[in-house]
C-alpha cells in the first residue's frame, strides 16, 4: 500500500519539493501526477513515458529525468520511476509484459479479422493491453469504429468473432464501438485522453488521424502524447480493405440488412441500458455503444484523489 505521509518520506523530499522554484514545482507536482495515475495501475515508468504522459509541455525529458534523479518522492529501480515506496511495482511490469508480449500475436489476428468485417473503418487496441500491463486471463478490449448506419450489425458480427476465439480460450471484448459521426467524443477527461494516447491502431489509420484531430482537446490533459504510441514489436498494420470486404458491404445496403440493423439497434439499446443503468460511463445509440459497467474511468479518479490530496499535505 503506498504510503507517502510526510513522516515517511525522507526529509529530503520534503525539502526538495518546498525549496524548488514555482515553474520547478508545477513540473514536480505534474510528474508526481503522472506517476500516481500510472501508480493507480500498479506500472511503473520510463523517463520517456513520463515526458509522453506528463501534464505539462514546456518540461523537456532532460529536465524531467533530473527531477526524477534529485527529488526523494520518486524512486528508480532499473532506470523505471515510481513513486516512493512503490519500488516492488516493477515486478509487476515485467510479469504483466511477459503475458502481454505472449498476447499480443492474438489480439492483432482477431483485430485483422474484425477489421475484414464490412463497414468496419479502424480496429484499435485499448485497455490493459495497450500498455502491455495485462495479467493472464484478462479481456482483450477493442475500440472498433465503423460506418454510419451500421454500428449495431458491426458489432454482432464483432461478437461473432468474440466466439469465435473463445473456442481457443481467448476472451475479445468489442465494448466500445462508435460509428465515424461521433469521432469528436462528449466526455472530457484523464481518463478518456489517457485511453485515447495509449490505444494501439491495428487497422484504419486515417480514421485514427481523424480521431485524434477531432479530440485535440487531449492536448489540454497529455500535450506530448499526440502522436501514436509505437507498435508492439512483430505486431502488423492491417492491409486496406480487401475488395471481398467491398463487394460484402454493397451486397449489406441490401433493404434487408437495413432492416436487420434497425431490429439489433433497438432491441440492443433498450437492454443494455437497462442492464447498465447504475453506470454513468455506459451509453447506447445509433452511433455509439459504449459498455462500460465497471465504470473504470470513476475508479481512476477516485483512486488519483487520495494520492493527491496526500502530495498536498506534503507541500503545504
Amino acid at each position: 500500500m503506498l504510503d507517502i505521509s510526510s513522516d515517511n518520506l525522507p526529509q529530503k523530499a520534503r525539502q526538495t519539493s518546498l525549496a524548488l522554484p514555482t515553474r520547478a514545482s508545477v513540473v514536480l507536482r505534474s510528474i508526481f501526477n503522472t506517476l500516481a495515475y500510472a501508480d493507480v495501475f500498479d506500472y511503473p515508468l520510463t523517463a520517456y513515458e513520463v515526458y509522453r504522459y506528463l501534464g505539462v509541455a514546456n518540461a523537456s525529458l532532460e529536465e524531467i529525468t533530473q527531477i526524477l534523479t534529485d527529488t526523494a518522492l520518486f524512486s528508480n529501480v532499473e532506470n523505471y520511476y515510481t513513486l516512493h515506496g512503490r519500488e516492488e511495482i516493477l515486478e509487476t511490469r515485467k510479469q504483466r509484459a511477459e503475458v502481454a508480449g505472449q498476447l499480443w500475436p492474438t489480439a492483432a489476428r482477431y483485430g485483422r479479422m474484425i477489421a475484414s468485417l464490412p463497414f468496419v473503418r479502424m480496429v484499435a487496441v485499448t485497455g490493459s493491453l495497450a500498455m502491455d500491463n495485462t495479467d493472464a486471463g484478462k479481456d482483450i478490449d477493442y475500440m472498433i469504429v465503423t460506418a454510419p448506419g451500421h454500428l449495431w450489425t458491426c458489432r454482432a458480427f464483432s461478437l461473432l468473432v468474440a466466439r469465435v476465439a473463445r473456442l481457443e480460450g481467448v476472451d475479445l471484448c468489442p465494448n466500445y464501438l462508435i460509428t465515424t459521426h461521433a469521432l469528436e467524443l462528449e466526455e472530457h477527461s484523464l481518463y478518456v485522453a489517457h485511453e485515447l494516447a495509449q490505444m494501439i491502431p491495428l487497422s484504419g489509420m486515417e480514421f485514427y488521424d481523424e480521431l485524434r484531430r477531432l479530440n485535440a482537446w487531449t492536448s489540454d490533459y497529455l500535450p506530448n502524447s499526440l502522436t501514436p504510441p509505437e507498435m508492439p514489436q512483430g505486431v502488423p498494420f492491417a492491409e486496406r480493405p480487401s475488395v471481398l470486404k467491398k463487394a460484402f458491404e454493397i451486397l449489406f445496403r441490401l433493404p434487408f440488412v437495413n432492416w436487420f440493423e434497425k431490429w439489433e439497434m433497438n432491441r440492443k439499446v433498450a437492454r443494455l441500458t437497462h442492464e447498465q443503468i447504475s453506470s454513468s460511463e455506459s451509453h447506447f445509440s445509433a452511433d455509439v455503444c459504449k459498455g462500460h459497467i465497471d465504470q473504470h474511468g470513476e475508479s481512476v479518479t477516485t483512486a488519483l484523489a487520495g494520492r493527491d490530496q496526500r502530495l498536498k499535505s506534503l507541500l503545504q
